[in-house]
């Protein structure tokens, strides 16, 4: 199959990875390859993106040597901008021909800023400002701190990516938060966002629970709770996106904000490396992947159509089953949240300390 069935059944798919080798190289993996003949319609970064593209690569010596009177802060932040700038005009002519709608590239606010709401709304307008770029995203959080973020940031008309949702509660709070800023914003028609709902980090905690369990009415539901978690997110997105609240911002030019599947790569070695693509197909959505979900979509993945919006009841069946197994999804959503803000602000200061290598050599 191509990976243009992906996008004709309503999923775009977006790359959740960069780094300067790929966007200045020819190779089959390169992003202007990717774009070109893998359907790749947008770009997704975060801190371990960055953290990983950095250290050890050759590419950014010189740049980092002509910085050594920076911080490392500073110089993390012109290395990680430029190469998201760069980016984003690859991606000039999709942004242009859909309207704005894809062709995206985001970029995270400082992970160590998830609790800072005025700290993220200001960090967001700088990156808006540095990289200045009609088709990049800021990234946010959806912690509690960072939902009146989103709306600040929308209202400024500032493009959004909300990321580190894990459950279906904390989504609807980061709808109604953008919604509120595109009511506040001058103009709507100029912002797009998405909202990054996490997927196999799902089954990777509740799959371990299952297993301590070790009962058949336990190893039955394994590998079923993230994908019915992320069903049971769109159809939320239905609802909410058919208000007469948002009804009423359509008329002033608003665009909806869409569902982003994230943490897409396949954790368990025994399921299908394209489940958290094929299972979560629907119209209005976008599926960041790794390298290597994407290359094992376009060898073997089998598109069939949607494969979200006829399965609400089997999605609702499935956390029945894991409540009767006392397993809370709200106890691990909240510990993987916290777990994930402590991961990405991790990678960031591992960046930050190779900078500060690099710069002392």
């Amino acid at each position: 199959m191509s990976a243009g069935d992906v996008g004709a059944n309503g999923t775009s798919i977006w790359l959740d990875d960069l780094s300067r080798a790929k966007i200045t190289g020819n190779d089959p993996h390169s992003l202007p390859s990717r774009i070109a003949h893998d359907f790749v319609v947008g770009l997704t970064t975060n801190p371990s993106i960055f953290a990983a593209a950095i250290s050890g690569a050759h590419e950014y010596a010189s740049d980092i040597a002509a910085m050594k009177e920076l911080s490392a802060d500073e110089c993390a932040k012109k290395l990680t901008t430029d190469d998201v700038r760069s980016a984003c005009d690859l991606f000039k002519s999709i942004h242009s021909s859909s309207k704005g709608v894809d062709g995206r590239v985001s970029i995270e606010v400082d992970p160590r800023l998830a609790s800072d709401t005025e700290g993220t709304i200001a960090a967001g307008k700088e990156l808006w400002a540095i990289i200045d770029r009609p088709n990049l995203m800021i990234k946010v959080p959806a912690t509690i701190e960072g939902l009146p973020a989103i709306t600040a940031l929308v209202a400024a008309g500032i493009s959004v990516n909300v990321t580190l949702i894990f459950s279906v509660k904390r989504y609807g709070a980061v709808i109604d938060a953008y919604m509120a800023g595109i009511e506040a914003a001058t103009n709507p028609s100029h912002v797009h966002s998405v909202a990054s709902f996490f997927v196999s980090r799902i089954d990777s905690m509740i799959d371990a629970l299952l297993k301590k369990d070790a009962s058949d009415a336990a190893l039955a539901l394994l590998g079923k709770a993230a994908i019915a978690n992320a069903h049971l997110a769109y159809q939320l997105f239905e609802e909410k996106f058919a208000s007469p609240r948002w009804l009423a911002q359509v008329e002033r030019g608003a665009n909806k904000q869409r569902p982003l599947w994230a943490s897409t790569g396949v954790k368990d070695p025994t399921y299908d490396d394209t489940r958290y693509v094929v299972e979560l197909i629907a119209p209005d959505t976008v599926n960041t992947m790794p390298q290597a979900t994407l290359d094992a979509i376009i060898d073997h993945g089998v598109v069939r159509g949607n494969t979200i919006s006829a399965n609400y009841g089997a999605a609702v069946d499935v956390f029945k089953s894991l409540s009767a197994l006392n397993i809370s999804l709200n106890t691990v959503t909240s510990e993987l949240e916290i777990d994930g803000v402590k991961k990405f602000a991790q990678a960031w200061q591992e960046l930050l300390t190779t900078v500060k290598a690099a710069q002392q050599q």
